[in-house]
């Protein structure tokens, strides 16, 4: 039970029988009204004048008569609780017992030899009953557990947590101010937090809480561990949304004439319950390395564990301890976010993926895993600065160096964040895997085809990121775009320039008249090259609609026209129709509509070329 001002255990003995036993248990006292207020006025009159020395202890010997009265009717009442049946009751009964408490206060001021000794003991006795009391129900009316009667006025509770009706926590809050004012603070507030915790550990186990540690999470698969993930930011959520604002609010209530008792049991118990909760995220941290993909889940712990972080605790002892230990554990989580994340720049560096190049030009895999990447990590950006701007500090880093190849004079490359030079570095790293990748095609078109690919790719994912874009800049896109147009004219001069020496007006005329036997070298020499890059270049990939469309359009740009006009001037220098079918194996139409045959990647695998 509770314990006296002294830290004595509260018991049964010296309490007295409870008065007699024939009084009915829901009539605090047989005594007339008139008498009840009489004795009141004149323990007032005693209080007042006790200073000046005239003490009528006759006054004080009635009224212990009284409180002794209606300790026992409470105590013999049959309901499980016993306040509450009468609110005005309960209110008369609790400010008598805090002016048993002054009457206590001043008895004591009196000489041992001043023959109040005996008025003493016996209000004592009194009180220590009255608190035995209080507690008892303190503890019935915090026990959620507790079994309710039907004709309990307080069985109706609220259906949200922390689940008291209000008249329970009026209750709460006399008792709670009835026992602080009588010297039993520390008693009433080992009750409260004792079955406040209590009741805060029933809810985590009906939000199925479980509490990993090291070894548990060792042992467990990632399957496993991103359903606790998920359930246990579900449980931090809902305790910094709703758990500690309910809490907080239950202390302010029950506490209402003590601020600061109720800031100190709110701080201790939410920092005990947080202690709990933060096993699992530390549990994480220690056993093991994690892949590229685990880093979105540690980035959604971190953000459960800086709305923890930015709660409003208070400032003594055990908030500084909430304080301390979840920053510690969002620092660990924040620092294992930055070696998943630079592990991506490890893969990028060390993917070889063999000496055989992606089949037609395509976008590599790997850029595809990259872009993605970065595009669903962009939608933690505020998380992931916050996280490199924390490392760097540990690491005593204003800013991280700059990518070598980044020296665009308008970027803000100097002010950039952390996060925005990583995310720079990655694409450098990035841009040289490809370089180094295009190198396997023999075939120097191919290799332009397959940068305009990935190049194309990477712009159109940073176009679709507004965070990436900003952090790169429009230099850096502006550039890009720059390589993307070299590339395709790089192309264009590796694959279409033999075939435009074919078909060119210039070298066809010997000592000034028109050779057949050239004119008839030069559609032959067409038709074999256009026929290899028609049978080759529509099994390569341009798997961009706008790209695959500006190749096709520059290409019969260039080629409709000059063909036609080689056609249409040399046709009629073959002898018959049949002659020129044979040479001429393809009308423009029919040219114009073979080019948009090419890049559809009609095979789904390439012999290295």
């Amino acid at each position: 039970m509770g314990k006296s001002q002294n830290g004595e255990n509260l018991g049964t003995d010296g309490v007295s029988d409870g008065g007699d036993e024939k009084n009915n248990p829901d009539e605090l006292s047989s005594e007339p009204c008139f008498k009840f207020d009489q004795i009141l006025k004149d323990v007032d009159q005693f209080i007042e004048k006790f200073d000046s020395g005239e003490n009528n202890f006759t006054c004080i010997d009635q009224f212990l008569e009284m409180v002794d009265s209606e300790i026992a009717a409470y105590e013999l009442r049959e309901a499980s609780a016993k306040f509450g049946l009468n609110m005005e009751e309960d209110a008369s009964f609790f400010e008598v017992v805090k002016r048993l408490s002054t009457i206590i206060r001043r008895l004591e001021e009196l000489p041992s030899d001043s023959g109040a000794a005996s008025c003493v003991n016996r209000a004592g006795s009194a009180h220590h009953r009255a608190m035995l009391l209080s507690e008892s129900e303190f503890r019935t009316l915090l026990d959620l557990n507790m079994d309710r009667n039907e004709g309990d006025p307080r069985s109706k509770t609220e259906e949200e947590f922390p689940y008291f009706s209000t008249e329970s926590i009026a209750i709460m809050n006399q008792i709670a101010s009835t026992m602080i004012f009588a010297g039993y603070e520390a008693e009433c507030c080992i009750a409260y937090s004792g079955l406040r915790l209590k009741a805060l550990d029933a809810e985590l186990s009906k939000l199925s809480f479980e509490n990993i540690n090291v070894d548990d999470a060792e042992r467990m698969s990632w399957e496993s561990l991103e359903v606790e993930i998920g359930n246990w930011i579900h449980i931090m959520r809902h305790c910094t949304n709703n758990l500690f604002s309910s809490e907080r609010m239950l202390c302010n209530s029950v506490f209402s004439e003590h601020p600061s008792i109720a800031q100190r049991l709110f701080c201790e118990l939410a920092t005990s319950l947080t202690m709990r909760l933060l096993n699992f995220p530390n549990a994480l941290v220690l056993p093991r390395q994690y892949s590229t993909e685990k880093l979105f889940k540690f980035l959604d712990i971190y953000e459960a564990l800086l709305d923890l972080n930015n709660m409003e605790i208070g400032n003594n002892l055990s908030a500084k301890e909430f304080v301390s230990e979840t920053s510690m554990v969002q620092c660990r989580i924040g620092e294992t976010a930055v070696s998943i994340f630079s592990q991506l720049e490890n893969s990028i560096e060390s993917d070889n993926a063999g000496r055989i190049p992606v089949a037609g030009g395509a976008v590599h895999p790997l850029t595809r895993y990259t872009m993605n990447y970065l595009k669903y990590a962009c939608e933690y950006k505020d998380t992931l600065e916050q996280v490199f701007q924390k490392h760097n500090e540990m690491e005593e880093l204003t800013v991280d160096k700059v990518p070598e190849n980044y020296t665009e004079k308008d970027d803000r490359c100097l002010q950039a964040s952390p996060f925005a030079l990583k995310l720079m570095k990655v694409m450098d790293l990035l841009d040289a895997n490809i370089e180094m990748k295009s190198k396997l095609y023999r075939s120097h078109s191919l290799r332009y085809i397959f940068l305009m690919n990935n190049g194309r790719y990477i712009l159109q994912k940073i176009k679709e990121s507004t965070d990436i874009y900003d952090m790169l800049g429009h230099s850096w896109s502006r550039k890009r775009t720059s390589e993307l147009r070299r590339y395709h004219k790089l192309y264009q001069r590796e694959t279409w320039s033999n075939v435009l020496q074919t078909i060119s007006h210039e070298g066809v005329q010997v000592n000034g008249k028109v050779s057949k036997t050239i004119l008839k070298e030069r559609f032959k020499n067409f038709n074999a090259l256009f026929d290899e890059i028609l049978k080759t270049q529509s099994t390569w990939v341009v798997s961009d609609g706008q790209l695959k469309s500006e190749l096709r359009v520059s290409i019969s740009s260039v080629m409709i026209p000059a063909y036609r006009s080689f056609v249409g001037r040399f046709q009629s220098y073959f002898d018959n129709s049949k002659q020129a079918g044979k040479y001429i194996k393809y009308q423009p139409e029919d040219i114009e509509e073979l080019i948009e045959q090419l890049f559809e990647g009609n095979t789904t695998s390439m012999v290295r070329r």
